[in-house]
């Protein structure tokens, strides 16, 4: 779990006596809800927390609940889920016969009920919460929107008109970490959010009683929560359920997200390992509440709708397979060629993100084609295109023509958009990696320093953005050798990452891999293979098994136990990149020359001269076609041949 979050007790055990099996399985179905009502991911937000250093679990999750209610979902989309679930559970006879009674009676029982009952629905969903799994949130989304307009429904029904001296009580048992319930104490009077539907209870000793029962390690502890509702100050959807849950206690269920503030926290009965939490539903009017809502909102691309907004976020949080899901059925669904240009644009960076650069310039090209015949030739939009061609153009190895689309970007930015515009920042920064690509040292820092000042003066100091820049100031430095600047440029790169993106994000990989290569140039080989390491186990974690980046991570261990005299295991990764890179990337394209080159290396330390020479040659000659004459790795390969050619 993220910082902020609970940590889930899943091994929970009823501690009754039982002389028959009927209050024994009503046990056991009681502890299993119970597991996964422990497991419910928490995130707290200090009083004097800013909103840019916000939990990024809290703030994804938030963000994708806000859009999935949103979307008008189809009878299309339940049977997709429903077809996902019989082959997940196609083993399990248990699981395949709710599958068939789901299906055959969703639309007769109600979402409340369903959710309740003793299937895969509620811990499925759970667990998806709690793990931030936006392929299974995505495929639920039309369970989440109906069960949370049922709770709506309900609570209108059931509280319209109430006011303050309706407020009443109910309990949640809970088991939390140590750290979590620190956090509590230090940010009492903040609020803490429940990131999933919560269960609660209106019977103190039913839930008191879960709380007792459960089993935990030595860094968690048990807490029950008194929540103080309010129902004529919050619209927070919550609805008493006992006669709808297919559990038979005074259930009261709240909705996704209900924020609560924290009131006071103390020990029970002298207990250390046993608390209570005293919390009140956030009002309508808390400012704290609005200003966290309205930071939401703004970081979930508002201007965008439906599908397309929920594909953003997800390309935002590195679930790019899942978003290209979701653009290529809208694609099929279009047939308005207006309607096909933002739709081409996705496609496009789905397949960039992929490492599928052709099928990336097919898409980005059909959408400039539609684009050209109704815009004049300045207008902002085409910049877009030319932006994304260029970015490809580059990673293929077409420097002079990535060049070329960034400066016309540049050029087009400049006569529409005022001097401090984030898309001027963008432009600098594609020129300033297209410059570092043909060795223009001087050129790249002046792009990427242009580009950190317009950021800085419009992003917070944990902004992604500002890591992107500082990243590739860093890059710069390293090729220039002015390591210790690479360094502080990498280290403040990774720690505003850190902040603000989720685990395993792929923008860390960029972090750990600059940091290796910079150790490496120190010459301190175990912290750079430390940090190629973590690069690559990321990469493998988010990436097909072919994609350029994990070549580029092979090469950088392989480049790491060479340096250590480890010359076996140096060529075994060298030539696990050289084999990735055949697989992903054009025959000239100079990341092939640099393999050749390694391997031919690690073949002349082993003394084998005639292997060697044949590598380097072919470093040689596919330089000769991608690189500039006076570029310093053209260069390097050849004075490594000069070097061997009398061996």
């Amino acid at each position: 779990m993220g910082k902020g979050q609970s940590t889930a007790n899943t091994s929970a055990v009823s501690k009754d006596v039982f002389t028959d099996i009927t209050p024994i399985c009503e046990s056991l179905t009681e502890v299993a809800h119970q597991c996964e009502q422990n497991a419910i991911p928490i995130s707290f937000v200090g009083t004097n927390k800013k909103l840019n250093e916000l939990d990024p679990s809290f703030m994804y999750t938030q963000i994708i609940k806000k859009i999935i209610l949103t979307i008008k979902f189809k009878q299309n989309h339940i049977q997709d889920y429903f077809d996902y679930c019989r082959d997940a559970f196609k083993d399990n006879k248990k699981e395949m016969e709710d599958i068939r009674r789901l299906e055959s009676h969703y639309h007769n029982k109600t979402p409340i009920y369903w959710y309740t009952c003793d299937m895969f629905l509620y811990p499925m969903l759970n667990r998806a919460l709690r793990l931030m799994n936006c392929d299974i949130i995505t495929r639920m989304g039309f369970f989440i929107c109906d069960l949370y307009r049922h709770i709506e429904q309900l609570h209108q029904e059931q509280y319209a008109g109430r006011t303050a001296a309706d407020t009443f009580t109910v309990y949640c048992g809970l088991v939390l970490s140590t750290e979590d319930v620190k956090k509590m104490m230090e940010e009492k009077g903040g609020l803490i959010s429940f990131n999933n539907f919560l269960s609660t209870s209106k019977d103190r000793n039913t839930s008191l009683r879960f709380a007792q029962n459960a089993t935990i390690n030595s860094d968690q502890v048990k807490v029950l929560f008194i929540m103080k509702i309010n129902p004529g100050e919050s619209t927070t959807p919550f609805a008493s359920i006992p006669s709808i849950s297919d559990f038979e206690e005074e259930e009261v269920l709240f909705s996704m997200h209900s924020v609560f503030r924290i009131q006071d926290i103390k020990q029970m009965d002298g207990n250390n390992r046993l608390y209570e939490v005293n919390l009140t539903l956030t009002a309508d009017n808390d400012s704290e509440l609005n200003r966290l809502t309205d930071y939401i909102r703004q970081e979930s691309y508002p201007d965008e709708e439906g599908w397309y907004r929920l594909g953003s976020v997800l390309i935002k949080m590195g679930q790019s397979n899942k978003a290209e899901d979701i653009y290529q059925v809208l694609l099929d669904q279009t047939s308005d060629d207006k309607d096909t240009v933002p739709i081409y644009h996705r496609l496009g960076a789905m397949k960039h993100n992929q490492g599928k650069h052709q099928e990336a310039l097919t898409f980005y090209e059909k959408s400039i084609a539609i684009k050209q015949k109704t815009l004049p030739p300045n207008h902002p939009d085409l910049a877009t295109s030319y932006h994304n061609i260029g970015n490809v153009h580059d990673n293929i190895g077409n420097y002079q023509k990535a060049l070329l689309s960034h400066e016309k970007v540049l050029e087009i930015c400049q006569q529409s958009l005022p001097p401090n515009h984030l898309n001027l920042a963008k432009s600098y920064n594609n020129i300033g990696n297209v410059h570092i690509n043909m060795g223009n040292y001087p050129e790249a820092l002046l792009s990427h320093e242009k580009a950190l000042e317009i950021r800085q003066q419009s992003f917070a100091p944990n902004h992604p953005d500002l890591a992107s820049s500082y990243n590739n100031i860093g890059a710069v430095h390293y090729s220039m050798g002015t390591y210790p600047k690479a360094l502080l440029s990498h280290e403040k790169a990774l720690e505003i990452r850190q902040q603000s993106l989720p685990p395993n994000h792929p923008d860390f990989t960029s972090s750990y891999n600059n940091i290796g290569l910079v150790y490496y140039n120190m010459g301190n080989y175990p912290k750079a293979l430390l940090s190629h390491e973590k690069a690559l186990e990321i990469r493998e974690q988010s990436l097909p098994s072919n994609h350029s980046d994990l070549a580029s991570s092979c090469n950088n261990i392989g480049a790491v136990q060479y340096s250590m005299g480890n010359y076996c295991k140096a060529l075994l990764s060298y030539e696990k990149a050289l084999e990735i890179r055949q697989q992903s990337l054009p025959p000239n394209h100079p990341d092939l020359a640099s393999s050749y080159n390694n391997i031919g290396l690690v073949y002349e330390n082993l003394g084998n001269y005639a292997k060697t020479r044949t590598f380097y040659e072919h470093a040689i000659q596919i330089a000769q076609q991608s690189l500039p004459s006076n570029h310093p790795r053209l260069q390097l390969y050849r004075n490594n041949l000069k070097d061997v050619q009398n061996k």
